[in-house]
């Protein structure tokens, strides 16, 4: 966890607390945590998602990658420490938003499963449901699809362009870390665990079994 560099700070309590605002809405927050390669599709679904949900009448918002990076995180790159705090950031504006009874969609390469944890920890220690959905794409088809990628460079970048880009899909460390857990693989065989699957159930309906 990040330290706390401020002192004598405390949490103010008001009046109005997570009940009543979630009563005044109809429903309870959650994030959706959309993780995947640059160009597999997470921007895509949680757009469908966000306008599925308001169709029903239930309010959600999205926390984009690019977005964010426009506004509260354009001070960050993308080195690993940059990465970290980038979604230590974005896990705590996600926990403000539930707490108000939105539905957060975020979509995020977030490669690291020891960061993406970190969000986990953060709202599960608020009981804040947080629900983790991998967008799982081909490294080939996600360059195809990604116009920021390094095959809209000149053919005299291209491979160096190429290493690069890769490097940033899957992390300066190496390959991508998946979600441990992957109910959606038929794979899995009986390692699919119902309690976790429970676990994802959520009252607005949607549920990652």
């Amino acid at each position: 966890m990040t330290e706390q560099k401020a002192t004598n700070v405390h949490w103010h309590e008001g009046e109005i607390q997570r009940e009543h605002r979630h009563k005044l809405l109809g429903q309870q927050g959650a994030t959706l945590w959309f993780t995947g390669l640059s160009g597999s599709g997470k921007s895509t679904v949680a757009v469908a998602l966000e306008e599925a949900l308001y169709l029903r009448g239930k309010l959600a918002y999205r926390l984009d990658g690019d977005n964010i990076r426009l506004g509260i995180n354009k001070n960050l790159g993308f080195s690993a420490d940059d990465r970290k705090e980038n979604i230590r950031r974005i896990g705590e504006v996600a926990k403000l938003f539930v707490d108000c009874g939105v539905i957060v969609l975020t979509s995020f390469i977030s490669p690291y499963r020891s960061d993406r944890d970190i969000v986990r920890q953060l709202h599960a220690a608020s009981d804040m449901p947080f629900i983790e959905v991998h967008v799982d794409c081909a490294l080939a088809e996600a360059e195809k699809r990604d116009p920021k990628g390094p095959l809209q460079e000149g053919p005299r970048r291209r491979d160096q362009e190429l290493h690069r880009h890769r490097r940033s899909l899957r992390g300066p460390r190496g390959p991508r870390d998946p979600p441990a857990y992957r109910p959606h693989d038929p794979a899995a065989g009986s390692r699919h665990d119902p309690a976790r699957a429970r676990e994802a159930r959520h009252p607005f309906g949607l549920t990652t079994e």
